[in-house]
């Protein structure tokens, strides 16, 4: 996950995109509402998987669908940033990173 002054852009490996039928995402940075560190990403990713990779307890990575949203998923065990988005083609994002604490503290603009 990286940011320029106006993007954010997730970038997945050639491996997630072919597991999970994703691209690349980048969205404005106006369009994030909110962005909070959830402790267990797999328990977090919520809804019908359609379509992507799930391997319980494991990895999850693709498009989960709930009634009324979209999430994009890529994660794995342990802690994940979840952001929320709005007028974009995913409303949610759900992704592992390093230091999720250091990236959700970033994106709100607050020191860690």
């Amino acid at each position: 996950m990286t940011t320029t002054p106006q993007t954010l852009r997730i970038t997945l490996t050639p491996t997630e995109k072919v597991l999970g039928l994703l691209r690349d995402l980048e969205v404005p940075l106006s369009a994030v509402r909110s962005a909070e560190v959830v402790p267990d990403g797999l328990a977090a990713a919520g809804g019908l998987r359609a379509p992507g990779l799930g391997l319980p307890g494991v990895r999850k990575i693709g498009t989960w669908r709930r009634r009324g949203g979209r999430t994009f998923v890529s994660v794995r065990r342990g802690a994940a940033v979840r952001l929320e988005l709005t007028g974009q083609r995913f409303d949610t994002v759900l992704v592992t990173v390093d230091d999720a604490a250091a990236v959700v503290a970033a994106l709100s603009g607050t020191p860690r």
